[in-house]
């Protein structure tokens, strides 16, 4: 019996989570839910699953969350330190970090430090602070990633040798403006952005896919889980068949393929070493008409170039790409900037910033208050 703590229980990566655990109730257990805003939602999730603990973000919802939960055998936490209680509990032996954005960093490397296990589908954790959360793992904690992509990666790694990697193919959809024209990204809608062709998300990561900034986050997401020196290529890959790709020294490619459903990698992550039956669709390949791959246009898409300028520049520069990306996606969606206003907001706040290494959370959290600030300063010039 797996013991799971679910930070980030109302968004997509929670919804789907809970979707596998109720599908195997013999094999799992819910200790504790977070969830940031969406009350009516949560409540019907700790009514469902019967949590022991349970925290919202929110903090204005405290009252109301209380009273709704009036009866239950549950303890109420709010704010991010009720997020790390949820994180830490001490009945709980897998932590699944689904928060989306900066927020899930608190709280996952809590639960890293506390000694729980990490099923990771918050890339971001990794990018602005993938040393701390190493270094706090050790031999000890097991990361074991959701992201389709990383996911995919761990899987074909399964018996391999790491050092006989050869490079990593991260596959990228390319998003909904793959085949557009430079003269059509002009001119790109928040409708639009928010409609993948392949993949039914939250909305951040919805514009991160169309932006490729996802690609660009995973690429330094794989730099730490698999290895710094190793290789990382991307391909756009738009049917969302092949989820990553492993060269080995012999030239022999691993790849690890399915359908395009989050429940899929989520059960991975939650039943490993095992494999957990599901039933979902198999991939039909008869139906398949064709597999292709193409080389990312980074000219029409900075984005991906970016974070793997950030990477290498290394130091405190991944958070304040991570950090400018969160505000300026959100501009883009509240319509106060432009899809292509989302990499020049980035790639400003990349250019003024001083770099510095990172030694402790501290050095992290101010970098990406810096740079939420900067972003939002270079936000109301462009408006």
């Amino acid at each position: 019996m797996k013991r799971i703590s679910l930070l980030g229980s109302t968004g997509s990566i929670g919804v789907n989570t809970l979707d596998v655990i109720e599908r195997s109730p013999d094999r799992f257990e819910v200790c504790g839910l977070s969830a940031g805003s969406n009350l009516d939602l949560f409540v019907r999730q700790v009514r469902k699953f019967k949590p022991r603990v349970v925290s919202i973000f929110d903090r204005s919802k405290a009252a109301t969350l209380k009273e709704m939960l009036a009866g239950q055998d549950v303890e109420v936490h709010l704010g991010e330190e009720g997020a790390v209680k949820v994180a830490t509990w001490p009945e709980s032996n897998l932590v699944v970090s689904g928060i989306v954005g900066s927020a899930g960093l608190v709280p996952t490397l809590a639960a890293i430090r506390a000694g729980k296990n990490v099923a990771l589908a918050n890339k971001e954790t990794l990018v602005i602070a993938g040393e701390l959360m190493l270094e706090a793992a050790g031999d000890n904690v097991a990361i074991i990633p959701i992201d389709s992509e990383h996911s995919a990666i761990f899987q074909a790694l399964n018996g391999e040798k790491r050092e006989q990697i050869k490079r990593i193919i991260l596959t990228a959809s390319g998003g909904p403006f793959r085949t557009f024209t430079r003269e059509q990204m002009e001119h790109v809608t928040v409708k639009q952005a928010l409609k993948h062709p392949n993949w039914s998300m939250g909305s951040k990561i919805t514009i991160d896919s169309a932006t490729m900034m996802n690609k660009g986050l995973e690429y330094i997401e794989a730099k730490w889980l698999f290895g710094q020196n190793v290789q990382v290529d991307i391909i756009v890959h738009a049917q969302s068949i092949i989820h990553s790709m492993i060269e080995f020294v012999d030239t022999s490619i691993m790849a690890q393929m399915g359908i395009p459903d989050m429940r899929v990698p989520i059960a991975y992550a939650l039943s490993y070493p095992d494999r957990l039956e599901t039933e979902l669709p198999s991939l039909d390949l008869a139906k398949m008409s064709q597999l292709t791959f193409e080389a990312p246009d980074f000219e029409k898409f900075p984005c991906p170039r970016l974070a793997i300028d950030a990477i290498e520049a290394g130091q405190t520069m991944p958070a304040v790409l991570n950090a400018a990306n969160e505000v300026a996606v959100q501009a883009f969606l509240d319509e106060l900037i432009s899809f292509k206003d989302i990499a020049e907001t980035i790639r400003m706040a990349m250019h003024n910033h001083k770099s510095r290494p990172v030694t402790c959370l501290e050095d992290v959290l101010e970098a990406d208050r810096w740079a939420r600030e900067e972003a939002r300063k270079l936000i109301t010039v462009v408006h």
